[in-house]
């Protein structure tokens, strides 16, 4: 399926907002030089970035004097698009304040598509992505399947937890105990939590300990309570959640991220119902399902669709037990929604 074209009103708004954006950043690099020019700035530090405010980044220092000191700088120009866990180099004012002016290499970056289709970078240096589902709103393996195929595809380990765990009963125990079990088959590592009752968040200390992690998943599955857990005082706003929907409210505005007290670092990110994969290959995809990757290469014809052609490896495993149904049918799904988005 082609894309829907645009009326020309769209594409008159589309054009608007790329101009003032452009116009916006022009002027971001305007003052970031104007202020590079003048006489007030200290030499060159490295820095982390901590969270993006509109023409901003808020850095905190990595290296004396200035090592834990959160200062809000401009950015130089042509330093690309920078992104919460992003190292940087920067020199700061001698009033305040500072400017970025080199971003060092990233080790891992975590991106996905905006409303129009252009890949945005989320953060980055992540060492793990933590898929946040919870007993209510429903977890739905599609949706897990996508972050995992997201997490595969830039090579930053997933892991799963279940969160608000103190919501299980037996309505909702058998079909989540089924949905865990598939994903621990495939060696997947999940973790049980519950911010209300305090049970699995020591497992969840330990895990978080001397790694940088991104917290994803629905609103409603609890993040900013296992944040406010994790990090005491910090006070991050909970939506509460929808009791005829069961969904919740976006509460988070832009990725940030926290030093935990007990060790490691975190990052929340915006909650985001559906996490897009229109950017990546049918073959990033067939890879981003780690039990398809032994059969991969063994079909009888080069251009496989791995649907219904004879002597498919990928068909021909399934039939025998050695990919799941369900995990199967998740494939063909998102396959479809990165079709219909070409």
């Amino acid at each position: 399926m082609s894309k829907r074209k645009l009326t020309k009103h769209q594409a008159w708004r589309i054009e608007k907002i790329h101009k003032e954006r452009s116009e916006r950043v022009n002027k971001r690099s305007e003052k970031a030089e104007e202020i590079l020019q003048s006489s007030d700035l200290g030499s060159e530090t490295e820095g982390l970035v901590l969270s993006h405010f509109g023409t901003q980044v808020e850095i905190e220092g990595t290296s004396p004097p200035y090592k834990g000191i959160t200062t809000k700088c401009n950015l130089r120009a042509n330093l690309g698009q920078l992104v919460t866990g992003d190292r940087v180099v920067w020199r700061p004012q001698k009033n305040g304040g500072g400017v970025v002016v080199a971003a060092l290499d990233r080790t891992s970056s975590l991106s996905r598509p905006d409303m129009h289709g252009r890949l945005k970078p989320v953060a980055a240096n992540i060492d793990h992505i933590v898929i946040v589902i919870a007993a209510e709103p429903l977890a739905h393996a599609n949706l897990i399947d996508r972050y995992l195929v997201a997490a595969e595809t830039v090579g930053i380990r997933p892991v799963i937890l279940l969160n608000k765990t103190d919501l299980i009963n037996d309505t909702n125990r058998e079909s989540l105990d089924a949905l865990l079990s598939t994903y621990q088959g495939l060696g997947y590592e999940v973790i049980r939590t519950s911010s209300q009752d305090q049970n699995g968040m020591e497992s969840l200390y330990t895990f978080l300990k001397q790694k940088t992690s991104v917290f994803v998943g629905q609103s409603g599955v609890g993040k900013s309570s296992l944040i406010n857990q994790l990090l005491p005082g910090i006070d991050i706003a909970v939506g509460e959640l929808s009791t005829k929907h069961k969904t919740g409210t976006h509460t988070t505005t832009t990725a940030r991220l926290f030093h935990i007290p007990k060790g490691g670092d975190l990052i929340d990110s915006p909650g985001i119902r559906e996490f897009g994969l229109w950017h990546i290959s049918e073959e990033q995809l067939l890879n981003g399902f780690i039990e398809f990757k032994d059969h991969l290469g063994y079909c009888r014809f080069r251009d496989c669709s791995h649907e219904q052609e004879p002597g498919c490896a990928i068909l021909d495993a399934l039939e025998k037990g050695l990919i799941g149904q369900k995990r199967f049918k998740s494939y063909l799904r998102i396959k479809q929604s990165i079709l219909e988005h070409t």
